[in-house]
């Protein structure tokens, strides 16, 4: 007696082999058989007409304090993800002193843009230091199943306190850092994230950009004892210095044996030679032996801010940049004092801002009967007879703050030259943020962007291809054990989805954050396309509706 039989469905299992009508039996939460099956089951799920496939992985979150409260890492789980990796960009919640929690809240809130009642005690209970505490926090409530890394920043906070951000670390700190994510990769994760880019709060450089090489070298040799990865954010605005870091990459897996894996790598009309340039050195260096993989989005990004948070769209623009970091009333009076607001009409360029601001569109506003919302900064300028960035401030002053705007295909803006980049044996799809930026744009649909516009509208990746790409090579490049392919003996992590719709769904505003004025804000993405999907076996998510299975697991132990 099986558990769940899927009936009928066209199996696409992960490997890249063509797909097959068939069965997909389930029993203790691994597959057990898949092909023709004989037998009953507790239940039986009639997939005809659909696409069975091995759970989505996505190698690039951060839900890390999310997790604490919301254990479906909603809405990952309704986009077909089964596993996901937090932890990216040299920031996790542990190994974490408690006098050290301040700090790294301000990092998060910061790069990832997550309000601070997110940590102040409103959403979750600090209990615990050490990372093996840490995943036993968020191991109860699991939906989804988690492969989380361990941060380097955070490690460095640990070993040498204020230190970490001052300089480089000596012998004995670099052997307390090694001993460290010793203990934390015992405990569960699945590799080391750093970051050369990153800044905390106050706009100072995050610990792991103090770090010498001979730190992350030593580092990557405990990488080396467990076979796990390392994860890097490069300084993807300079291609000569991507380039180097490649170079570096590839050093260090073909010393220490190990994967390494940077993001983002963004295929923008604005840099054309740049996905050139780093796609042949990652050719170059795969060709050694060197395991070095770019991560890409399928989507474009789309960019949503207020005046009201602080926003990464203005991070190119230090003076704007700058006022959108202070605190809230400090930044008002910046776009209110004449004196200030001068200075900031001046430094958004000559032309007024238009080349940079005059494309965005007024998405929202209070005033749902405002004419104003879906035109253009420019054409509110035009019409009011000002300056784009005149416009821009004054429409947010009037909306107390709270007109938001949009910014379209910030990152990827030529799905022509995409499609391709997709398809290329040495790239990984990964990089979709979820669960970060959470009031600017909505981290989600990669899966279904994949699938409606490469698969079904160019062609540049076969069905199979594609579940290929999100499932046993995430899985193989990762190294998390058992799971990516509809194989016997794997967990039961499979999604049920219809090729015909399956799409990158509306975005809308939530408001669901515990502890958070109002719930908060964020924008999110809902599924299309998705039918079902089974975590280890048991139905998280079906008809729409996320069931009470909590079915999760830590994925690397």
């Amino acid at each position: 007696m099986f558990d769940v039989i899927i009936r009928g469905g066209s199996i696409v299992d992960g490997s890249g082999a063509p797909s097959f009508i068939g069965d997909v039996a389930i029993k203790d939460g691994r597959i057990a058989e898949v092909g023709k099956v004989d037998g009953a089951a507790a239940r039986e799920i009639n997939a005809a007409g659909r696409v069975v496939a091995p759970g989505f992985i996505d190698p690039h979150t951060h839900f890390d304090a999310q997790l604490l409260w919301d254990g479906a890492a909603k809405p990952a789980l309704e986009h077909g993800i089964t596993t996901i990796v937090p932890g990216n960009c040299s920031l996790s919640l542990a190994p974490l002193k408690v006098e050290h929690r301040e700090a790294l809240t301000g990092m998060f809130r910061q790069i990832e843009e997550l309000p601070p009642e997110v940590f102040d005690g409103s959403a979750f209970d600090w209990t615990w230091e050490s990372f093996d505490d840490y995943l036993k926090a968020i191991r109860e409530g699991l939906s989804v199943n988690v492969a989380p890394l361990v941060g380097h920043s955070v490690i460095r906070l640990w070993v040498m306190g204020d230190a970490a951000q001052q300089r480089a670390a000596n012998p004995q700190e670099i052997q307390g850092m090694c001993e460290l994510l010793r203990e934390c990769l015992q405990a569960g994760a699945v590799g080391l994230s750093t970051s050369y880019v990153d800044v905390d709060q106050n706009l100072y450089p995050v610990p792991s950009r103090w770090a010498h090489f001979e730190e992350l070298d030593a580092l990557a040799a405990v990488l080396g004892e467990y076979g796990r990865v390392l994860q890097v954010v490069p300084e993807f605005y300079a291609t000569d210095i991507t380039l180097a870091r490649v170079d570096q990459l590839a050093e260090l897996s073909l010393k220490h044996d190990i994967p390494t894996t940077f993001s983002p790598l963004f295929d923008n009309a604005a840099t054309p030679d740049n996905v050139p340039r780093v796609m042949a050195r990652v050719h170059e260096q795969m060709a050694r032996g060197a395991r070095v993989w770019p991560q890409v989005q399928t989507r474009p990004i789309d960019i949503s801010f207020s005046f009201e948070l602080p926003s990464l769209f203005f991070a190119a623009n230090p003076t704007w940049y700058t006022v959108m970091r202070l605190p809230y009333a400090e930044r008002t009076t910046a776009f209110t004092d004449p004196d200030q607001r001068a200075k900031l009409v001046a430094a958004a360029g000559p032309d007024g801002g238009a080349s940079w601001l005059g494309s965005l569109i007024l998405r929202h506003v209070p005033d749902a009967a405002s004419k104003l919302v879906g035109q253009s900064v420019a054409q509110i300028a035009s019409e009011r007879g000002v300056s784009p960035v005149e416009a821009l401030i004054d429409v947010s002053l009037e909306h107390d703050f709270k007109a938001h705007f949009l910014a379209e295909s910030v990152g990827h803006d030529v799905n022509s030259r995409v499609g391709p980049l997709l398809a290329d044996d040495n790239v990984h799809i990964g990089a979709s943020d979820g669960g970060a930026h959470i009031a600017s744009f909505s981290t989600y649909g990669d899966t279904g962007y994949l699938f409606s516009e490469f698969v079904r509208a160019t062609g540049e990746l076969s069905l199979e291809h594609a579940v290929r790409k999100i499932t046993s090579d995430t899985a193989r490049i990762w190294g998390i054990p058992e799971r990516g392919e509809l194989a016997p003996g794997f967990a039961a992590d499979v999604v049920i989805f219809d090729a015909d719709t399956i799409a990158r769904g509306p975005e809308r505003m939530a408001h669901d954050l515990p502890g958070v004025a109002e719930g908060g804000l964020r924008y999110v993405r809902d599924s299309v396309g998705v039918e079902t999907v089974l975590v280890n076996g048991a139905v998280a998510f079906e008809s729409g509706a996320y069931t009470d299975a909590h079915s999760g697991q830590v994925a690397v132990a």
